[in-house]
């Protein structure tokens, strides 16, 4: 199967269920793919797919829509899951919800909640990516950094004065400030404020430490 790009995917054993809910979407300009079960599903993850959606039904021979939900959790997969189930109960939903499911419809759907409820699924899936990728390329840049250079961003983030950080790293102002120019670089950053955002969102504002604090 040739992997789409963030298709919408239908994991049900009713197959006329996933036939009729795919022709909807598709009409809504989503890409689809429908799977009668999850181990069908879980091959074509292995082949590359990469679901913005997942539609879920509650029961099904073999692995259940709970039992896979739980499985993606185990391997760190956080696709977004919308479960449509003939079979739900109030516990089994409220479980489902706090496990990280997106939502819990009942069949028949209604259009509109099946509709609206994939719209805010795939938004939380494309800035939950967009988040990723972002950490990713911090990472990757703060990996640039030289031992010389993470020291000067410690106390660069603490807002620690350039005479301050010379004094207690032992080398000239003038060494510290083309030591920051440069991390300023790596990272693109504009501002200190810059830098002590992108530090939290890394979570390494209090990783690193000046040498007055180790």
């Amino acid at each position: 199967m040739k992997a789409l790009a963030d298709p919408i995917c239908i994991i049900d054993d009713d197959t006329s269920f996933r036939a009729a809910i795919k022709r909807l979407l598709e009409l809504r300009g989503y890409e689809v793919e429908g799977f009668g079960s999850a181990d069908q599903f879980l091959q074509a993850l292995l082949d590359g797919l990469e679901p913005a959606c997942i539609l879920l039904d509650m029961k099904m021979p073999g692995l259940s829509g709970p039992g896979l939900q739980a499985l993606l959790a185990q391997r760190g997969l956080s696709f977004p899951i919308i479960f449509v189930t003939g079979h739900g109960d109030v516990p089994t939903a409220v479980k489902a919800i706090k496990e990280g499911a997106e939502d819990v419809l009942t069949k028949p759907v209604s259009e509109q909640a099946l509709t609206q409820g994939i719209k805010h699924a795939v938004a939380n899936f494309k800035a939950d990516r967009a988040r990723r990728e972002w950490l990713k390329e911090a990472r990757s840049q703060l990996a640039t950094l030289t031992p010389r250079e993470l020291e000067v961003f410690a106390y660069v983030v603490r807002g620690k004065m350039n005479k301050q950080a010379a004094h207690d790293l032992g080398i000239t102002e003038r060494t510290i400030k083309a030591h920051r120019h440069r991390i300023f670089e790596k990272f693109g950053a504009k501002t200190v404020a810059d830098l002590v955002s992108l530090a939290e969102r890394l979570g390494v504002l209090t990783e690193f430490k000046t040498p007055a604090q180790k």
